[in-house]
């Protein structure tokens, strides 16, 4: 049986419609799941919405619906991004489900069980929005005397009745964890941050709340439910059947990589590895926090009409333009920024105009030129085998990058290869071989064929659309698109006697659109 691979995103809030940010991780986490798969790993893909909590109530009632109807049309519109964005998740949770509900109870109790829950009252500051409770000391004020949380957002005095988690416990273990595991989160800036948090002290934790019922009920606790973030971080065992140990997921927990903003990682290696210590359950390998992307190096605001929809940037672009720009362009883990003017000029100078050009050139010429025969072995020359070696080191950068999560170092050196492909054909120029060498020209066309297809899977998971069109067209099967190394590919398509396809462009050049000029 082939290794299991967990890898989720954050389950993305939906009150409103999803934004660039929402994109970005599911297309990070898609690329790095696909690479997996492509690497043989058994792997589950986990995205979703986490649905419950004070802000959709809120935003159902202004809307005067129910909130289960008002989260059913917000959860719809990520779904349908995620697909529209070619995300190959094997499950799309929803806090709503009903195994969710009965893991979340599950972890509740193994927590209660451990004696770390405690009925008590709560008076504190609480952000709305964030659904997060802060100690006076991590507020400021703002120009008009609102206190704010540490990301800005209005907090309010709130009492009431609560269960507690004893989070103070746990404040060595946490720091034994992060000593002991320097890859649990990552970068080693968000690790640094993190550790000096937690260092400062821990305070209880608030994990219920009265005010409200649009959430998982507290067992045997009537009129509370449970505080967004026990519910919430809970969907990532949901997926593997938790608290069933005989489900066929279960071998897939701990998972291993949460890939989130860094906006929510205080929750996911604070709290989340406390409440796993808590109820006896392993801890995910890794916790990776993401930068935010800019519009122009500025935040995303409504009020200053700078947001920026996503699916209309597929639509303008092309869903692989733009996953290959959000993963090029940005060093993982940093923030990055974006306009139309950076998605057109990345995608043009790269993807079209190096890989794609090359890719259509040469297949146009074999189409036009053998009538699509695969080249044959032809008249040799070091120049062939010293190509197909950079290829190979290209295409093994690429590897080495993405198993270590840098991406877009990996894509640059794959970029590498594609640039000395370039100045191959330019220098070996098989057009004018056509006339004065033609077992020359089979044999650098057929260098050029093998180079592509190397090229082609290892850029597959992160342009599946364009670098599978140009898979097909050289035949190659499904089956061996993992096989960037695999020599006897060409042999077995060369017998089997079957044309080569006459070649569509697989990354045509974009245009700024009108608007964006504008």
């Amino acid at each position: 049986m082939a290794d299991p691979f967990y890898i989720t995103t954050a389950i993305h809030y939906p009150n409103g419609r999803p934004h660039i940010g929402h994109a970005y991780e599911m297309v990070a986490a898609d690329v790095i799941a696909r690479f997996q798969r492509q690497a043989g790993r058994d792997v589950l893909f986990q995205t979703g919405t986490d649905e419950h909590g004070l802000k959709m109530a809120q935003a159902a009632r202004a809307r005067g619906i129910s909130t289960r109807e008002f989260a059913n049309e917000m959860s719809s519109h990520f779904h349908v991004m995620a697909d529209r964005l070619d995300i190959s998740y094997d499950r799309f949770i929803r806090t709503v489900d009903a195994d969710h509900y009965a893991a979340s109870q599950a972890i509740w109790k193994a927590m209660q069980d451990k004696g770390d829950l405690y009925l008590d009252r709560y008076e504190g500051w609480y952000s709305v929005r964030d659904e997060a409770f802060y100690d006076e000391a991590e507020l400021t004020t703002g120009e008009d005397g609102t206190k704010l949380s540490p990301q800005g957002t209005p907090v309010e005095w709130t009492a009431e009745e609560t269960w507690f988690f004893r989070l103070s416990k746990y404040q060595q273990p946490l720091l034994d964890l992060y000593r002991d595991n320097p890859d649990f989160i990552r970068p080693e800036s968000r690790r640094n941050e993190v550790m000096r948090f937690v260092e400062g002290g821990l305070s209880d934790l608030s994990v219920s709340r009265t005010s409200f019922d649009w959430g998982v009920p507290v067992p045997d606790s009537p009129g509370h439910v449970m505080y967004v973030w026990v519910d919430a971080l809970t969907n990532y065992l949901t997926g593997t059947g938790y608290p069933n140990k005989d489900s066929e997921l279960a071998r897939f927990w701990p998972a291993n990589l949460h890939l989130i903003g860094k906006d929510i990682v205080r929750f996911h290696t604070v709290y989340w590895p406390a409440f796993l210590m808590s109820a006896d359950l392993p801890l995910p390998q890794s916790v990776f926090g993401h930068g935010f992307l800019l519009h122009r190096g500025e935040k995303m605001s409504k009020s200053v009409g700078n947001v920026v929809d996503p699916m209309g940037l597929a639509d303008a672009f092309g869903v692989d333009a733009l996953r290959y720009f959000f993963l090029r362009e940005v060093s993982f883990g940093q923030d990055g920024s974006y306009s139309a003017e950076a998605i057109v000029t990345r995608v043009n100078a790269e993807l079209a105009n190096s890989f794609g050009n090359l890719a259509q050139r040469t297949l146009s010429f074999i189409a036009k030129n053998l009538e699509g025969a695969l080249p044959e072995p032809g008249r040799s020359d070091p120049a062939d085998a010293v190509l197909i070696e950079e290829v190979v080191v290209a295409c093994a950068g690429l590897k080495s990058a993405f198993e270590d999560l840098m991406l877009s170092q990996g894509i640059e050196a794959w970029m590498r290869g594609v640039y000395a492909c370039n100045q191959y054909i330019d220098l070996q120029a098989p057009w004018s071989l056509r006339k004065t060498d033609p077992e020359r020209m089979h044999a650098v066309l057929g260098t050029l064929v093998r180079a592509i297809r190397m090229l082609a899977i290892a850029i597959l998971p992160v342009t599946p659309r364009g670098a599978g069109l140009v898979l097909d067209t050289l035949g190659v099967d499904e089956r061996d698109h993992a096989a960037i190394d695999d020599d006897g590919w060409y042999a077995r398509r060369a017998a089997s006697g079957i044309a080569l396809s006459p070649p569509t462009p697989a990354f045509p050049r974009l245009e700024i659109p009108a608007e964006a000029e504008a």
